[in-house]
């Protein structure tokens, strides 16, 4: 069993930042793809960025190519989300997943078995 904590969201002005940080229990953290996705009012959890266990590969969204990195520390059991030139289309709660093994960085919410309770970022314009 692996649980999650996120934090680092809040209110930011349009083209401000922000880093989330996703700390994880137990020593499996680097065994595990790690994953961020978001949830806007309204809409379905969608997927916004992942990264191999050893932090050499990284996916994105199209949405936040060039605007967001994902990072992760593995002595510190933590991921990041740095989140650059924010849009309020991209206010939503920010969650966090893990549990996917292998090589695959995964965009389906399906894949990953443990999340975090999610941390909201909201961007004003």
């Amino acid at each position: 069993q692996v649980q999650l904590v996120e934090s680092g969201g809040g209110l930011v002005q349009a083209g401000g930042s922000l880093r989330l940080a996703c700390a994880a229990s137990g020593r499996t953290f680097s065994y595990y793809v790690m994953g961020w996705f978001r949830r806007a009012p309204g809409k379905e959890r969608e997927f916004v960025a992942a990264i191999s266990q050893s932090g050499v590969n990284t996916k994105y969204a199209d949405s936040v190519k060039g605007r967001f990195t994902i990072s992760r520390d593995n002595a510190k059991s933590t991921t990041y989300l740095q989140l650059n030139s924010l849009k309020p289309e991209d206010t939503a709660v920010y969650y966090c997943a893990t549990g996917l093994y292998g090589s695959i960085l995964s965009r389906s919410m399906n894949d990953y078995p443990y999340w975090g309770q999610g941390t909201q970022v909201t961007v004003s314009s």
